[in-house]
């Protein structure tokens, strides 16, 4: 599990999650007090082949500069 931290407040932190759960994006759960949130890789492959490892790809081409 990866954990980061968002540059934004918390209403648009969870707006964001949410627009992304209703995608069928990620998928919530609850572990206490925490919230916590799981790509649905296999569902985003699924419907868009190969979309997130380009974007990886990208990210960490980008990071290498």
């Amino acid at each position: 599990m990866r954990d980061f931290d968002i540059n934004v407040t918390r209403s648009t932190g969870s707006h964001h999650f949410k627009v992304l759960r209703r995608a069928g994006l990620i998928r919530q759960r609850y572990e206490g007090t925490l919230k916590l949130n799981t790509l649905r890789r296999a569902d985003l492959e699924q419907a868009f082949p190969g979309l997130l490892d380009a974007i990886i790809d990208a990210a960490r081409r980008e990071a290498a500069r």
